[in-house]
């Protein structure tokens, strides 16, 4: 079996899975707590009342969505994880919507954030950064594939399954690009050189922010980093890095590969017209690909997770009430005016 997935048996199969049913709804689950915070609304650990599995529930203010103006960000996160299904992305069963919030139905990823275990742990050995590369890039190759841009690349954005294993999550940013985009958006500390200049950029970019994610295991830090945007860009864009002394020249050469301006000469995956194939690097020379898709090759870092619904790899929130489907009573009486912005709902 290739590493580079295609996904159509696989996807058939999930396909089958998730058409069994009628489309979700909210009243299918028990909402247990928060995971998770962001601009616009919560994710929640919930619980099926029919198979009793867990799952995350991405919950959107409809009004928030709309008055920060994410709303084409929101439908392409729902129609491109419809259609993806590979094992190191988060799986998404359906979608729906209320009067008031949109609903995002993903496989819960009990293990947590990876940023979680980077805090914790400092910084990765070589080992264990080139184990976590390999199954990002994997992703990010399937991603390519289907021409989808992921754009927001970083610690927190990639869960740990219960044996260890990576899942992207976070598709807020993704776009299908056939060419070029010309938006500018993401995390700034790993916003690539072409993008801060916006002159349209491709599919390259995600390469870039392996770099950085790469530098940032290893190092406990990003490469690029300011507390002024106007100085945070300027490093980018003259890519000024901080190597660490002794700093292996081996990853140096990966990295220098990754980090660079120069977008015909930075490395990125297979099926990109004959660029540098990262996977060829020296630096990956002891990983096998195929035994990293088939999930055969050992994490570095196994979570303690007691059971399928178990938070403990989470941070806690605060609970709010969860007025999810309910109107919210004015007079005139309230109408759903943002219903319509949102088909793929």
């Amino acid at each position: 079996m290739s590493a580079i997935f295609s996904g159509s048996a696989a996807r058939r199969r999930y396909w089958g899975k998730r058409n069994k049913h009628r489309k979700l709804r909210l009243d299918d689950f028990h909402i247990k707590q928060t995971l998770g915070t962001g601009a616009c609304g919560r994710v929640h650990l919930a619980q099926s009342k029919f198979n009793k599995k867990h799952y995350a529930i991405k919950t959107l203010n409809k009004h928030e969505v709309v008055r920060k103006k994410q709303v084409d960000h929101t439908n392409n996160e729902f129609t491109i994880l419809r259609d993806m299904y590979h094992p190191f992305l988060v799986t998404l069963w359906d979608a729906f919507q209320d009067d008031c919030h949109l609903f995002m139905v993903m496989d819960y990823v009990p293990g947590g954030e990876l940023f979680r275990e980077l805090r914790r742990q400092k910084k990765f050995s070589q080992e264990a950064v080139r184990f976590y590369a390999a199954e990002v890039i994997l992703a990010l190759e399937y991603l390519h594939a289907n021409e989808i841009i992921y754009r927001d690349l970083k610690p927190e954005n990639i869960l740990l399954d219960e044996r260890g294993h990576v899942k992207l999550t976070d598709f807020g940013f993704a776009k299908r690009v056939p060419t070029y985009t010309y938006t500018v958006c993401g995390t700034p500390d790993y916003l690539a050189p072409e993008m801060i200049r916006s002159q349209g950029y491709t599919l390259a970019v995600d390469w870039w922010s392996l770099g950085v994610l790469i530098y940032e295991m290893l190092v406990g830090k990003p490469p690029f980093a300011d507390t002024n945007p106007v100085n945070l860009y300027e490093k980018i864009l003259d890519c000024r890095i901080d190597w660490p002394d002794g700093f292996d020249p081996v990853i140096m050469d990966l990295l220098l590969g990754l980090l660079t301006p120069n977008v015909a000469q930075r490395y990125r995956g297979t099926n990109n017209d004959g660029y540098r194939d990262i996977k060829q690097h020296p630096w990956f020379a002891s990983i096998d690909f195929d035994l990293v898709f088939r999930r055969q090759v050992m994490p570095p870092y196994i979570p303690s997770v007691m059971n399928d619904g178990d938070s403990a790899c989470f941070a806690k929130y605060k609970e709010i009430g969860h007025p999810y489907g309910a109107h919210h009573h004015s007079s005139p009486p309230f109408t759903d005016q943002h219903r319509s912005k949102f088909p793929a709902f």
